[in-house]
């Protein structure tokens, strides 16, 4: 087989010199960029640079929509509100103080009646029948009376004829004696007897009051409010309990019995005016006095943690009510005192914050679990709190302790901590009461305007 020469080697003495550096291709020449291009060039990296700077910087919360209002200075009266029932001034209650049957029963409720018309009559044979007795048993005692009118007249001749039988030596000392004990002994019986009809005429005035019993008549003008018997009824009379038959209110006059709490009554007394709401006459108020103020508390849930305690005010209608009626629901407010001139603002601008908040300290350090704590540690005490403001100064809200007064329904006396004219924030509720911070930037809108991008409106 032939084999295939190999390709000829250059010759060591035709060899082509090897090349000292790297062999580059052949570029075509490139054209230089013009200065603009450069400074355009630089223009944008500038910007691309200063963007993601601007975009990696934190930004400041936006300021929080608030509604803001200025403190200012006039009268203010505290009010004390509570609820209770309409009742009347005088309600009488018609019992009957004898038994036996209701014979008659002529009064039904919503009737008007006057002082003194018979409205009833009870079976009153019983007590015809004592009155009989008992004026049979002084005209007994009054003939008594008379009986021993003539003995003691009878004695008195004897012992003035034993004084003249004396005198002559006819009769003893002894006789005399015995003539003047039997006149006085007589006597004694006469006195008895006239003592026995005084008696009589006592049982018999008081039988006589007893059957005007058995007629039922009305002791107050005033209008039957209830009938609580009907005719034909067994009635009971007693000392010790009543059995009443109607009631009898003055509903010309009516009252507010309503319940103040143990805080409030402290500032109620009697004769400050009010201004009562019936729940049956709405949009309606009505002005009453204050005519009673209880000394002894109604303690409802006692012993639980529910317990409450209030006194009851009885407030005088100071004109009659159209169509009112007893047991219907009402509202008051109660005129304490007044200031006439007093920094007063809103009632909702008031808020509370920690005590840490007010000196800087910041927020309280979290404590450990209730669990962690040992039997023998004591438990934490509270922050206190302060009652605050936020006072509004070149766009930002700066927190401001103060010191209140009296209040009213929609204002409160600031005494202390802010000046007439100071604009403080009275809300959104949220916002006044969690959001809002010392220092933080607001945004004033008008009430009820679009809340700011930092909160809600309350």
């Amino acid at each position: 087989m032939a084999t295939q020469n190999p390709l000829p080697m250059p010759s060591p003495d035709h060899a082509t010199p090897a090349p000292e550096g790297p062999v580059l291709a052949a570029l075509p020449p490139q054209p230089r960029m013009s200065w603009t291009k450069r400074i355009v060039a630089g223009l944008f990296v500038a910007a691309v640079v200063a963007i993601t700077v601007s975009a990696l910087r934190p930004k400041p919360p936006p300021p929080i929509g608030i509604q803001a209002v200025a403190a200012k200075r006039g009268p203010i009266t505290r009010l004390v509100t509570a609820a209770g029932k309409l009742q009347a001034a005088t309600e009488v209650k018609l019992s009957a103080n004898v038994s036996g049957d209701l014979l008659e029963l002529d009064a039904h409720e919503g009737d008007l009646v006057k002082k003194g018309q018979v409205l009833g009559k009870v079976d009153s044979r019983r007590y015809t029948a004592q009155v009989a007795q008992q004026t049979a048993a002084r005209a007994s005692a009054a003939a008594d009376v008379e009986l021993e009118k003539v003995k003691v007249a009878q004695l008195e001749q004897e012992l003035a004829r034993v004084e003249r039988l004396v005198k002559t030596g006819n009769a003893s000392a002894a006789e005399l004696d015995t003539a003047r004990s039997n006149l006085g002994a007589e006597r004694a019986r006469q006195q008895a007897a006239v003592e026995r009809v005084a008696q009589a005429e006592a049982a018999l005035s008081e039988a006589r009051h007893a059957l005007s019993l058995t007629t039922l008549a009305s002791p107050i003008d005033g209008v039957i409010t209830k009938r609580q018997k009907t005719a034909g009824e067994r009635v009971r009379g007693s000392d010790l309990s009543e059995d009443v038959v109607l009631i009898i209110s003055t509903l010309s006059k009516m009252e507010a019995k309503i319940e103040v709490g143990e805080h409030e009554v402290v500032y109620v007394k009697e004769g400050d005016t009010a201004e009562v709401e019936i729940d049956a006459f709405p949009d309606q108020k009505f002005p009453a006095t204050v005519v009673e103020v209880a000394r002894n508390a109604t303690v409802k849930n006692q012993g639980t943690e529910g317990e409450v305690t209030t006194f009851f005010v009885r407030l005088a209608l100071d004109h009659p009510v159209q169509n009112a009626l007893p047991g219907m629901s009402a509202q008051a407010s109660i005129a304490t005192d007044t200031r006439e001139s007093a920094i007063v603002v809103p009632i909702q601008a008031v808020t509370v914050r920690p005590e840490r908040e007010l000196t800087g300290a910041g927020p309280a350090p979290e404590g450990p679990p209730a669990a962690a704590q040992g039997a023998g540690q004591k438990k934490a005490k509270r922050d206190p709190l302060r009652k605050v403001v936020f006072v509004i100064e070149d766009g930002v809200a700066k927190i401001r302790p103060v010191e209140t007064g009296l209040a009213s329904d929609t204002e409160l006396e600031i005494t202390s901590g802010l000046k007439e004219g100071e604009k403080v924030v009275e809300g959104p509720y949220r916002v006044l009461s969690r959001e809002l911070a010392d220092g933080k930037r607001v945004n004033e809108e008008p009430l009820g305007g679009k809340p700011g991008a930092g909160g809600k409106k309350g």
